[in-house]
């Protein structure tokens, strides 16, 4: 009787610790789900976070991938559409989920995140912008585009007769975009291509300390970028103060040529 009481006080003793040490496991090794909105940039579509969103969804974490109108397989009409509208699409995924998101634009979405924040910070943990232009208060992508020295993309911009979009030659494409990318990289850009609405590259931003300003920001350079050079990077990320600068060694699309760098870095930036 005593033999089978200390068999069972053993058992239970073991079954204590061995659920004790499991939950000290976790909550040291595993963090909390976050929700991500992932915005791409100018000439590109939604198909350009596929790998960087499958990579979250195996970590746990949600994922939102936004297409803006005019974008991908979206036909709203050229001469409709602004920065406001690309905001207020971005706006409508974010109240569709619950708690506070991590905002994540590249290129031109920089732009458009930033927008976003000024509207509706109180629902932004933080924005990451990729590769991103990051205005102040007053400027349009097109005035910051005008900055930077060093962007090869303005010679092979060719607007179209009508002025409403603008076209990337298509013999410079690739080497603008993906130089640095696998061949079905490659193709993918080449083969979702699209004329950019012209309207909101010229949409100025208006800012403000208290709503913009009050949210968390997180840099990603792109160290071989040649449409966003890493020199005027440098400058935007110094004019708004931001210290969390994290770089990823790409040309500008990195969530195409090193897919799990951006992943695992965005991973980082949500603890």
């Amino acid at each position: 009787m005593k033999t089978m009481f200390l068999t069972l006080l053993l058992a239970v003793f073991t079954l204590f610790t061995s659920s004790s040490c499991s939950t000290d496991d976790e909550n040291t090794t595993i963090a909390p789900p976050q929700t991500y909105i992932l915005v791409h940039g100018a000439w590109q579509a939604p198909y350009v976070w596929n790998t960087v969103k499958a990579n979250l969804e195996k970590q746990g974490q949600k994922v939102i991938v936004v297409e803006l109108p005019g974008h991908g397989a979206d036909n709203t009409p050229t001469h409709t559409l602004s920065l406001d509208v690309y905001r207020d699409k971005v706006i409508d995924a974010m109240n569709k989920t619950e708690g506070k998101v991590i905002l994540v634009g590249h290129s031109m979405a920089g732009m458009v995140i930033s927008n976003v924040a000024e509207k509706v910070p109180s629902k932004i943990k933080k924005l990451v912008y990729i590769g991103a232009f990051l205005p102040e208060s007053g400027q349009s992508l097109g005035d910051l585009a005008m900055l930077d020295p060093g962007s090869q993309l303005g010679g092979s911009l060719v607007q179209s007769a009508d002025q409403l979009t603008f076209d990337v030659k298509s013999e410079n494409l690739v080497h603008l975009f993906i130089n640095d990318g696998s061949q079905a990289a490659k193709d993918l850009v080449v083969n979702n291509y699209r004329p950019e609405p012209a309207i909101p590259l010229g949409n100025k931003v208006t800012l403000t300390a208290q709503n913009f300003g009050s949210v968390q920001k997180v840099y990603i350079k792109t160290l071989q970028d040649i449409v966003i050079s890493p020199n005027f990077q440098d400058q935007m990320i110094s004019k708004a103060g931001i210290s969390k600068v994290y770089e990823v060694n790409t040309s500008h699309s990195p969530f195409l040529s090193k897919p799990n760098d951006v992943s695992d870095l965005l991973i980082k930036i949500g603890q």
